[in-house]
Formats: C-alpha cells, sequence, structure tokens
C-alpha cells in the first residue's frame, strides 16, 4: 500500500529508459538530450555565441530524433506485423460463400458471438 512513495522512481526510470520501438527515451524526445542524472559524470558543455544558436541547435536535434524515432516506430510496426501474420491464414472470399458475421455488441456472456450465415 506504499506505491505512492516509489512513484517519482518509477516515473523516472520510465523517463529516462530507451523505449523498444523508439530507441529514444520519452526524455530525449521532449528535450533533445540525455537526462542529467545524480550519477552521472559532468559532461562537456555546448559554448554559443549568439542566443539563437541554442534554439536552432536544440530544433535540429529534436528534428533529428522524432523523424529517427518515427522510422523506428514504422519499422517496429512491420515486425509486429510480420509476427502476428505468420500463423495468421490468409483467407479469400468468392461471391456466394456464405460466411458468419462476428457480433461486435454481446451484452451478455451467453449471448450469441456470430450472426446468421450471410452470402457474400
Amino acid at each position: 500500500n506504499d506505491w505512492d512513495l516509489h512513484l517519482k522512481s518509477i516515473v523516472l526510470a520510465y523517463n529516462t529508459g530507451q523505449h523498444a520501438t523508439t530507441k529514444y527515451s520519452p526524455y530525449q524526445l521532449q528535450f533533445g538530450r540525455q537526462p542529467k542524472l545524480p550519477a552521472d559524470q559532468p559532461t562537456t558543455t555546448y559554448q554559443f555565441s549568439k542566443p539563437n544558436d541554442y534554439f536552432r541547435h536544440l530544433q535540429k536535434t529534436l528534428q533529428l530524433y522524432h523523424q529517427h524515432a518515427t522510422n523506428n516506430i514504422i519499422k517496429g510496426q512491420q515486425s509486429y506485423k510480420q509476427y502476428y501474420d505468420r500463423n495468421r491464414p490468409n483467407l479469400v472470399y468468392h461471391v456466394g460463400d456464405q460466411v458468419l458475421k462476428q457480433l461486435t455488441t454481446q451484452h451478455t456472456k451467453l449471448g450469441e458471438l456470430y450472426s446468421d450465415p450471410m452470402i457474400v
């Protein structure tokens, strides 16, 4: 019953961890850099001569991260689709075939799952 005591740590772990699909952490996609954690060693800092240089650098970095993350998501979706489809039969229906339509408005446990036979 002490889940609320661990919530901050869980959120930090989720936001700083690399996600399998995007290959980036949510923090990295939001802020354009790795998070600075207390256990990390100090890193090199960037020196920008003009105030807008940082904004342009951040904008380019975020655009690059988002582009890569989008590509990684598409690759992940294709991979998941191939995995799902490998055991699925490729059904072909012809005119005149009888089919059953799955009913999505099932209100009771013992209700009908499919409609009466229909002709394609």
